[in-house]
């Protein structure tokens, strides 16, 4: 309907972020793709504001991690992280946001480390000034228990912090949300795995040192 628009025109834009967004819940996400490429590469061409040029970049970052190009979605996270922050400074809610997707990406290739140290610089801003209530601010608490526990090198006290902060967050999900929320089923979830994991790396621990205990007994013998 709106092809033969100008390019700046309001309704052609609006067309195309509704197009965008149908393609997606259809699971069209090449296409998708291509309609958002299309879009940014518009806005750059007639100056938008560097807010929905980034706006747009965020999309098509979730665009690629639905098709699985997580290192695509990576590198356009990153972007608009740094775009938001020169924008708008590290505590804007945009920029926490971005924070918030940049991290995701960054746990998908499993970059922990990187995650992590996102998160907590990040998490107490998102406290503050969102307050603890907010649902960006329990998804950044959730994603960097989860960097905790699912890293390799990870150790008893950061399983301990994990499970702490998942206990956390999953209270406070049910109380704002409700427990039928599918956020707070999947935290629940979460905190179930991670208690699992804490009890066997306990348990890994007690039988360590009843080995201990026995080989000393046999020496003393």
């Amino acid at each position: 309907t709106y092809v033969g628009r100008p390019e700046g025109d309001g309704p052609r834009c609006v067309a195309m972020s509704v197009l965008g967004s149908g393609l997606h819940d259809a699971g069209h996400y090449e296409d998708v793709l291509s309609v958002q490429e299309a879009e940014l590469a518009m806005k750059r061409r007639l100056g938008d504001t560097e807010y929905n040029i980034l706006a747009v970049q965020g999309n098509i970052a979730r665009t690629y991690i639905s098709l699985g190009r997580h290192e695509d979605a990576l590198r356009m996270s990153r972007d608009m992280y740094s775009g938001f922050v020169k924008l708008r400074g590290e505590e804007h809610e945009g920029s926490l946001g971005a924070a918030c997707n940049y991290a995701s990406s960054l746990f998908k290739l499993e970059r922990f480390d990187e995650a992590k140290s996102l998160m907590h610089k990040t998490i107490p801003a998102a406290r503050r000034i969102l307050g603890e209530n907010n649902d960006l601010t329990l998804r950044m608490r959730w994603l960097y228990a989860l960097a905790l526990c699912r890293d390799d090198d990870a150790t008893l006290d950061d399983v301990h912090e994990a499970v702490e902060t998942l206990e956390e967050t999953e209270r406070t999900a049910r109380r704002v949300l409700g427990g039928a929320h599918p956020q707070v089923v999947q935290v629940g979830l979460c905190l179930r795995k991670a208690r699992d994991a804490l009890a066997a790396r306990e348990g890994d621990g007690v039988s360590s040192v009843c080995e201990a205990v026995a080989a000393a007994n046999l020496r003393t013998a």
